[in-house]
């Protein structure tokens, strides 16, 4: 891959040596990782100051926001805000879903509101043209499409989520099959009313090699977007879903020998004793490339507290090979997220990437692990609050009762204490 790509090459000469610091990983195996594709770097020069981000075990589970405009909520100022709280929060990179307004405009003001790496799904602003002037989205000119992709590609975008394996056999499976929700994803929806309309394939995957030479110019990673996931647990494991995922194994095996870093999506809602199983099959079936999953959500009657539902699954995905979170807040399903919302989303997705790296016995999790536990046996606070996941909360929860030796649940009751 590193030889093919000459921009990645060199992003990995420039950062290589803190990046292999920073994720506690011999350099050589950074590298093997970058060359095989079971790890990519997300990071476009086109993204002025962009904090190129490594994806892929043994690096650390990464978490990205989702954030964006709606047509029925469009304040860009605060798209922007939510960008900075989901920095502030950890997250590592930040998707721009945004649907309504000038999504130009908004998407150049997210590019500079962080470094972190920023994704974005191009077919949502093709669409959206068509969409707010009450038009058909089936009547889309392929040719558009791929100029979106190339005018995001040249603005900085770091990963684009493209749904290159929406044949229209996958698509029709979903469709006229017995799924409980048919499809889920705005993206394969607007792609199988593009199909239907106009009798022919999928464009994004008829034409994928010019994809590709999009993407090799900047360094893009294709997202391979899973719009065939199931979005009711009932229909995790039909033939439509496992349809799409073996055409992008083919489509990541396209992508490396061109040189184009590519991960794998999926697999939406799926009850949690099919989780490791499915996580387990796609990274075989697509060759170990990273694999970038919402949740998953292991039920389905969570509005509200589906950042909860998505961090269990989450954990336990990850635990499986997951290598790349994208969190769900208390919005999903709902309405937008507010900067609440996203504080919330990441911190519980962060919660279940360190599950995860504990349980597989990763260094630095486990080494953070037990520095709080030596910390809470001291009751030494300024050790507890900085090995937590949120300080702030930490010292404004300890707040009233801070000049305490003891924490206020137990008091004078301290088993810590009693017991010294």
């Amino acid at each position: 891959m590193l030889h093919k790509n000459t921009v990645l090459s060199r992003l990995w000469s420039e950062h290589g040596r803190q990046i292999a610091e920073e994720e506690g990983l011999e350099s050589e195996s950074i590298q093997a990782g970058l060359e095989n594709g079971s790890m990519v770097l997300l990071a476009n020069p086109e993204h002025e100051n962009v904090q190129p981000v490594l994806i892929g075990q043994p690096a650390a589970v990464k978490v990205n926001a989702n954030i964006g405009t709606s047509p029925f909520m469009n304040d860009p100022d605060l798209e922007v805000n939510k960008a900075v709280t989901a920095y502030q929060a950890g997250a590592h990179t930040v998707m721009d879903l945004s649907t309504g307004g000038d999504l130009d405009v908004i998407r150049r003001r997210i590019l500079q509101a962080t470094p972190m790496p920023l994704g974005t799904v191009p077919l949502y602003s093709v669409a959206q043209k068509y969409i707010a002037n009450g038009e058909d989205p089936g009547r889309i000119p392929a040719e558009d499409m791929f100029a979106e992709i190339e005018h995001q590609a040249g603005q900085g975008v770091d990963f684009m989520t493209l749904h290159c394996g929406v044949s229209a056999q996958a698509a029709a499976m979903a469709r006229e099959g017995d799924r409980s929700l048919g499809i889920v994803s705005r993206g394969g929806s607007i792609l199988a009313r593009w199909m239907e309309v106009n009798d022919r394939e999928n464009p994004l995957l008829e034409d994928y090699d010019r994809l590709l030479d999009i993407c090799l110019a900047h360094n893009v990673t294709i997202s391979l977007g899973d719009g065939l996931r199931p979005g009711a647990g009932a229909d995790a494991g039909d033939r439509a879903q496992w349809e799409e995922v073996v055409i992008l194994a083919g489509l990541v095996k396209k992508a490396r020998q061109a040189g184009v870093q590519a991960m794998v999506e999926g697999p939406g809602h799926v009850p949690l004793h099919l989780v490791q199983s499915q996580i387990q099959a796609m990274k075989r079936l697509c060759g170990q490339a990273p694999l970038y999953v919402l949740g998953p959500l292991p039920t389905d009657i969570a509005p509200g507290y589906d950042h909860i539902a998505g961090a269990i699954g989450g954990a336990l995905a990850a635990t499986a090979g997951v290598d790349f979170l994208c969190y769900l807040t208390p919005a999903e399903h709902l309405t937008l997220p507010n900067e609440h919302d996203v504080w919330q989303g990441v911190k519980a997705s962060l919660v279940a990437a360190h599950c995860a790296e504990v349980s597989l016995g990763r260094r630095q999790a486990v080494e953070r692990n037990t520095a709080i536990s030596r910390a809470r046996k001291d009751l030494d606070w300024e050790k507890i609050t900085e090995f937590s996941l949120d300080p702030d909360m930490v010292r404004r929860r300890r707040e009233t009762f801070a000049a305490k030796e003891e924490c206020a649940m137990c008091g004078d009751f301290c088993a810590v204490k009693l017991l010294r």
